[in-house]
């Protein structure tokens, strides 16, 4: 849990009961379906991006690296959505997780 942004390490800790439960809810829907795992972070981070969450871009960047995605592949998810989300907002989430990227621990 260390590289998932602090205010989702702080919910984890002062909430262990939701944390927990809301973790396994993630993990159901990732074992409901035939997706490997870097394909699922690729697509929540799409999904974050829409949303404009700057912690779940960041989040999911990390989950899809730790899932074997490269760093080009996350941009290229970022920019299949101009057309979808706008160029604003893809240039936020692309900012984002760039900074992820940058600021990871090797």
């Amino acid at each position: 849990m260390s590289q998932l942004p602090k205010p989702y390490q702080q919910f984890g800790e002062e909430h262990g009961s939701v944390y927990a439960a809301y973790e396994a809810l993630g993990q159901a829907a990732a074992n409901a379906g035939p997706l490997e795992a870097k394909t699922r972070e690729l697509i929540k981070l799409g999904m974050s991006a829409a949303n404009g969450s700057e912690s779940g871009v960041q989040s999911h960047t990390y989950r899809a690296l730790e899932a074997g995605a490269t760093a080009d592949e996350i941009q290229h998810a970022l920019i299949l959505g101009i057309n979808t989300l706008g160029f604003s907002t893809m240039m936020a989430a692309l900012t984002w997780a760039k900074q992820a990227i940058a600021g990871r621990p090797k």
